[in-house]
């Protein structure tokens, strides 16, 4: 009796995230078409800052985060376009599929981490109609606005005290202390988040 030839093909692997509002997004290779801003500000509502390791009942999430570095990036720059600070809410959105990895961890993973983050930020900016590169001046501001948001992150709900924190994080000069984080729950992050991205002029459905 004849053997069976063992299969020489296999099934790809699924590099697919079906979201909640019926896409698939293929992780590797990302299509603007795919995105939405609803299923951006579900997943990013729901991604713990600081791997959960905040004060509060909930975990504070990195729509939360991003609402609050664009409030901080419009006080740095009161002139900004409206485009730009759009690109700063959308700052960290690739992280409403592939999760907010702490900074030693990003390291850690190295090239693969980055490369699969900057499709997935290119793809956002291309659906949303922001340029792939910002001009620099642009990633500066919101990069020190960043910094910002995590020092205060840091000293008010992650445990750390002003002195530790000063050996850690950079905390860029005028780093407001007036602001007082409270965590809101998913829901509440999720209709902030969007009720910026209506303001900031952002695109919502594909027709």
């Amino acid at each position: 009796m004849a053997k069976r030839s063992p299969k020489t093909s296999q099934k790809p692997d699924r590099a697919w995230q079906r979201m909640l509002s019926g896409r698939r997004l293929d992780l590797l290779n990302p299509s603007p078409l795919d995105i939405e801003i609803e299923d951006i500000a579900h997943g990013l509502a729901r991604v713990a800052r600081w791997n959960g390791q905040t004060e509060g009942d909930w975990a504070f999430s990195v729509a939360q985060h991003s609402v609050m570095v664009e409030r901080l990036f419009a006080q740095l720059n009161p002139n900004a376009p409206r485009q730009w600070r759009l690109a700063c809410l959308l700052h960290d959105a690739p992280e409403y599929v592939i999760g907010d990895m702490i900074t030693p961890f990003k390291y850690a993973l190295g090239g693969i981490y980055r490369d699969i983050e900057h499709r997935l930020d290119t793809a956002v900016s291309i659906r949303f109609g922001l340029p792939p590169q910002l001009p620099d001046a642009v990633q500066r501001t919101i990069k020190r606005a960043d910094r910002m948001a995590a020092w205060i992150e840091a000293t008010q709900i992650a445990g750390f005290s002003h002195d530790e924190a000063a050996k850690i994080f950079i905390k860029p000069s005028g780093t407001p202390s007036h602001i007082k984080l409270r965590v809101q729950p998913p829901a509440d992050a999720a209709a902030a988040f969007l009720r910026r991205f209506a303001i900031l002029g952002g695109q919502k459905k594909q027709k």
